[in-house]
C-alpha cells in the first residue's frame, strides 16, 4: 500500500509523467515551435515558461532552450468579460492570439490556464490550429494513477461549468466532484482573482484551500486536481495526504512532449 501511494504521488507530481525524458532528445534543430497564450495570470504563466525551459534544459544537459512564442493577454479585460458572461468575445480574443503566434511560427498552441478551455471548441473551430488541451494532460495522469473519482478546485467557471468535468468523464471515464457550497466556490474565486492572481500569498488562504481539499476527500475523492494554475503557487503534494494533480506541471510536460515530437495534439475542430 505504501509503495502504491508513493507511486501515485510521483505520478501526480509529474515525475513519472516525465519518465520518457530519459529518451535521447531530437536534434535541437528539430524541436517543434509552441505558442503560449498567457497572462491569465502572468504569475502562473511564469511557471509554465520556467517548467518548459527547465525540462528541455534537463533533456539536453545544457542550456538548450525550446522555441516558444508567448502572447500575453490583458487579464483585467478577460476578467471583465467573464463577469459580463461575454465568452464569445473571450473566444475571439484567444482566437486572435492563437492566429498571431501561429503566423509567427507556432505549430500548436496552449492556453496557460484552465478556464480558457471553456471556449476551446470555439477557438479550435475558428483557427484550425492544434491546441494542447489541459484536460488531456490531466486526464492521462489521473488515468495512469488508476483513480476513478477526483476532486476539482479552480475558478468558479471551471467548477460550475461542465467543460472540464465532462471532458474527463467522456474521454477518460473519471468522475469529478467540486465543492458543493456556492459560498465556498465564490470564496475560491475571490482567492484566485484577488490574491493569487495578484501575487498575494497568505498563510490563512492556504489553510482555507487545504480545508476545502480535505472536505472533498471526505466526500470520496481519491485525489485532487488543482484546476486553476494559481493554486500550485501555494499548494503542493507535500501539503496533502492523497494524490495531487498539478495542472500547470502536467500541462507543461505535455508541452515538452510536443516540442520533442513525442505527443501529437488533437486535430482542430475546424
Amino acid at each position: 500500500m505504501m509503495l502504491q501511494y508513493i507511486f501515485l504521488i510521483l505520478l501526480s507530481s509529474g515525475i513519472l509523467v516525465a519518465q520518457t525524458a530519459v529518451a535521447k532528445p531530437v536534434p535541437s534543430s528539430q524541436m517543434k515551435t509552441l505558442g503560449l497564450i498567457g497572462g491569465t495570470s502572468w504569475h502562473s504563466t511564469v511557471d509554465y515558461y520556467r517548467e518548459i525551459n527547465q525540462a528541455v534544459n534537463d533533456l539536453y544537459g545544457d542550456n538548450t532552450n525550446p522555441p516558444l512564442i508567448l502572447y500575453n493577454l490583458n487579464q483585467e479585460r478577460i476578467h471583465a468579460l467573464q463577469r459580463e458572461n461575454r465568452w464569445d468575445e473571450i473566444a475571439n480574443i484567444l482566437s486572435d492570439a492563437a492566429l498571431k503566434v501561429h503566423a509567427a511560427g507556432a505549430q500548436a498552441v496552449l492556453f496557460c490556464a484552465n478556464t480558457p478551455y471553456k471556449v476551446y471548441p470555439e477557438v479550435s473551430r475558428k483557427t484550425g490550429i492544434p491546441i494542447l488541451h489541459i484536460g488531456d494532460a490531466t486526464g492521462m495522469a489521473v488515468q495512469k494513477a488508476g483513480l476513478k473519482k477526483v476532486g476539482l478546485i479552480g475558478t468558479i467557471y471551471t467548477m460550475e461549468d461542465p467543460f472540464m468535468r465532462d471532458w474527463l468523464r467522456d474521454k477518460y471515464h473519471i468522475e469529478v466532484i467540486t465543492p458543493s457550497s456556492a459560498a465556498v466556490r465564490s470564496e475560491l474565486q475571490r482567492v484566485i482573482q484577488k490574491e493569487l492572481g495578484m501575487g498575494i500569498f497568505k498563510p490563512e488562504t492556504k489553510k482555507y484551500v487545504l480545508e476545502q481539499i480535505e472536505d472533498l476527500r471526505r466526500q470520496g475523492a481519491q485525489g485532487i486536481i488543482l484546476g486553476c494554475t494559481e493554486f500550485p503557487l501555494i499548494i503542493s503534494q507535500s501539503d496533502v495526504n492523497f494524490p495531487v494533480f498539478d495542472t500547470t506541471r502536467l500541462h507543461s510536460q505535455m508541452a515538452v512532449d510536443f516540442i520533442m515530437g513525442r505527443y501529437q495534439p488533437r486535430p482542430s475542430d475546424k
